[in-house]
């Protein structure tokens, strides 16, 4: 069985976890093969957009319970087996953010945790109507750290902090409420309506996205002031390149523009 099913349909590249039996965890199998993916479609420029999905009854349960107790067994009581784990899903997140494509998680089902952390970190998300997220770590006994980096950059703080604390669910509707999501549509109009959205994307100067895509999580890190100087600066690079050139021609000229992409 493949962990990991990877489509392309034109400019657009579907990733699929295929580990149904195991709710799509975090294993150190599923973060080997999403992490190699996305490293390779990071270096794909015909690719414009990703989307991540799960088969099965839930997008992502998080980390692998089983394989992170059996690392107990160490002398050091899983200490170096624990901290190589958080690094490497932590590289995978970056990765997410780093892409020059944006990723939208299309979700179903659940997404605990670490796979709460990981529609949190994706730059769009779609879910299906009952679709139930979490950052439910505490309710055993560990405060879902590593999650609570990517969800308090998503939602407003006391959502997130009651979220952890609490290890309470949240539905589908409220999670585009508070910003979790951005679109909640009923189960089976799921993969279309991301499709159409990732199809939406792929249509625009991929360098632009790109461009745009990097501007906007640097930009959150600065101040106001730095911002405006740093996006003047993105503003510049993006004015100058040819295709950009060609497409407000184009609306000038009322046409479609004849980009290279």
């Amino acid at each position: 069985m493949t962990m990991l099913e990877i489509d392309r349909d034109g400019a657009v590249v579907h990733l699929t976890m295929n580990a149904p039996g195991r709710l799509n965890a975090l294993s150190d199998e599923m973060l080997a093969a999403l992490t190699d993916a996305l490293d390779d479609i990071a270096q794909t420029p015909e690719a414009r957009v990703v989307t991540l999905a799960g088969r099965g009854k839930a997008f992502c349960a998080g980390h692998d319970l089983k394989q992170m107790t059996a690392l107990r067994q160490s002398d050091d009581d899983g200490a170096a087996g624990f901290k190589d784990l958080f690094d490497r899903c932590s590289r995978l997140m970056t990765r997410i953010q780093a892409m020059p494509q944006p990723v939208i998680a299309s979700v179903h089902g659940i997404a605990t945790a670490a796979g709460c952390q990981l529609v949190a970190t994706c730059d769009l998300a779609v879910a299906a109507e009952g679709t139930r997220f979490g950052v439910n770590g505490v309710n055993i006994g560990l405060f879902c750290s590593t999650p609570m980096v990517a969800l308090s950059r998503n939602v407003p703080r006391k959502q997130a902090f009651e979220m952890l604390t609490t290890g309470d669910f949240i539905e589908a509707d409220r999670a585009r409420e508070i910003g979790l999501v951005n679109r909640v549509v009923p189960e089976h109009m799921l993969a279309m309506e991301t499709q159409a959205l990732a199809q939406q994307i792929a249509s625009k100067l991929g360098v632009a996205v790109k461009i745009g895509k990097q501007a906007f999580y640097e930009q959150l890190q600065m101040p106001v002031d730095q911002a405006y100087i740093y996006a003047g600066d993105v503003m510049v690079e993006n004015m100058l390149h040819e295709d950009t050139q060609e497409g407000i021609q184009a609306f000038l000229e009322k046409r479609d523009p004849e980009w290279r992409q």
